[in-house]
This record gives C-alpha cells, structure tokens and sequence, in this order.
C-alpha cells in the first residue's frame, strides 16, 4: 500500500508575526502563529511546519513560548526550526511541543550534530532543511545545486544532492528541499531538482518552495516528494488545504 502524500503549511515567523516573501527577501505580515496553525489543523493540514526565519541569521534561539502557544492549538505533528544549534536546543523545542526538529545552519557548519540528535531522539525527529538554488555565476558544483544557509543569506559552495545524501546516512529522517529560486515566486516547484535529490536519497523528502495552484503538488509527487509544503498560497487564501489533497487524489496519489 502506498503512503499518503502529506501536505504541510509552513508558518514562517519573524518577532512572532507569520511573514511570507519572495526569494527570502520583501516579507510581509501574513498573521497571527497560533491562529494560523489552529486553522490549518481544522482545514486538514497532515502536518505544520513552524521556521523562526530570523533565528539563526540574528544568533537567538527559537521563540520557545510562540512554539508552545502554536503546539496547544495544533492535533497534528509540528516541526519546528530555526537558530537549532545542539543537542540542548532539540530537547528544549521537543519539550515545548514540536514533535519534529529543523536542523540546517548549525548541521553545515558541524554535521556531527545531525548524528548526536538522532543517537539522543530518534532519525523521526532529525528534519535536515536544505535552502538550495541553482549555483550562481562564481560557484561550481556536481549537481550544478549548492546549499546556502541564515535564511538564504550565504552562499557555502556546497553540492545540494551531495549533502543531503551524507545528512541521510549521518542520522536526518527526513528531507527538506527548499528551492530559494522558486521559493514564493508560486510558479511551481522545482522538478528538477526534486529528481535529482530523490535519485539520492531513500529517506522522506519533503518539496518547499513555488507551489501557485493545486497542480503543482500533483507535480512534486509525481516527482518523489513524500510532502508537499508551502506557506503563501494557504496563507493569503490562494488555495486550501482542501484542494491540494483534491489535486494529489486526482492524480493518483492517496492522501488522508
């Protein structure tokens, strides 16, 4: 039997406020953490994914207290990510609520940690995120991807499909493959480069960035993604949670 494609709103939060941009840049108020997260719990949503997208690039730790108002108003799984930097930030997050950890930044800069998370939690807690563009003029990699981190700030000259294969046999559970060139452009996610990291990767892998209509979470798994994921489209009532499963279920693809 196959698995039940997810569809998870992301809540991108700023000095707790959702925020949604383009490319990471331009953001703009899109409401309230808690409320959204408690309206996506009733619209369906399989799981919610909460990233504090200032934490690591200003050095705080996520806001613990927006993590545990969000896990007392949402019945589904939460993830939460953003300034996660040890063995000691998952635990305090776990215990706030999340049920899932986002590790990115502090996984480059010591990928270790995503081995010493999993060893202490389990590889179901460990979400490596994975902020990937197309390399840019200067930079050279293999798969012609590289991984940039602090809220897709800094460029690491690091092959985006090489990583997340070394994050899978260092202890991640799951996958998630942010496209910074599509994300919030809404123009559809990047098949590209969900191939080329679901021909490297057995683990779940979750498709972030350009979802504009139903279709294209259609596309993402047709394309591998065990997840879909987007935050504008739900956000400023594009589509609903609703019509993403309705699209997913016209094309084959069972969901919940």
């Amino acid at each position: 039997m196959s698995v039940a494609v997810r569809v998870i709103p992301c809540l991108d939060v700023k000095d707790g406020r959702v925020v949604k941009g383009v490319n990471f840049t331009g953001l703009r108020d899109a409401g309230d953490p808690v409320e959204l997260a408690a309206r996506y719990d009733a619209q369906g949503a399989d799981e919610i994914t909460f990233l504090d997208v200032s934490a690591s690039a200003e050095g705080r730790a996520t806001m613990l207290q927006v993590v545990a108002d969000t896990a007392e108003q949402v019945f589904v799984p939460l993830t939460v990510g953003g300034g996660v930097r040890s063995v000691d930030d998952v635990d305090r997050l776990l215990r706030a609520g999340a049920d899932k950890v986002g590790i990115n930044t502090a996984a480059i800069a010591r990928p270790e940690l995503l081995t010493e998370v999993a060893s202490r939690f389990g590889n179901q807690v460990v979400v490596l995120s994975v902020d990937a563009r197309r390399c840019p003029p200067g930079v050279s990699t293999p798969s012609g991807y590289e991984v940039t981190t602090h809220g897709g700030t800094r460029s690491t000259g690091i092959d985006a499909v090489q990583w997340a294969a070394r994050a899978a046999e260092l202890g991640a559970g799951e996958i998630l493959l942010n496209s910074m060139d599509a994300d919030g452009v809404t123009g559809g996610f990047d098949l590209e480069m969900l191939d080329d990291v679901r021909r490297a990767v057995r683990i779940p892998l979750i498709a972030s960035g350009g979802a504009g209509r139903p279709e294209d979470f259609a596309a993402a798994a047709d394309h591998g993604a065990d997840a879909v994921l987007a935050a504008s489209v739900f956000h400023y009532g594009t589509m609903t949670i609703g019509q993403a499963k309705e699209a997913l279920r016209a094309a084959g693809h069972p969901v919940r």
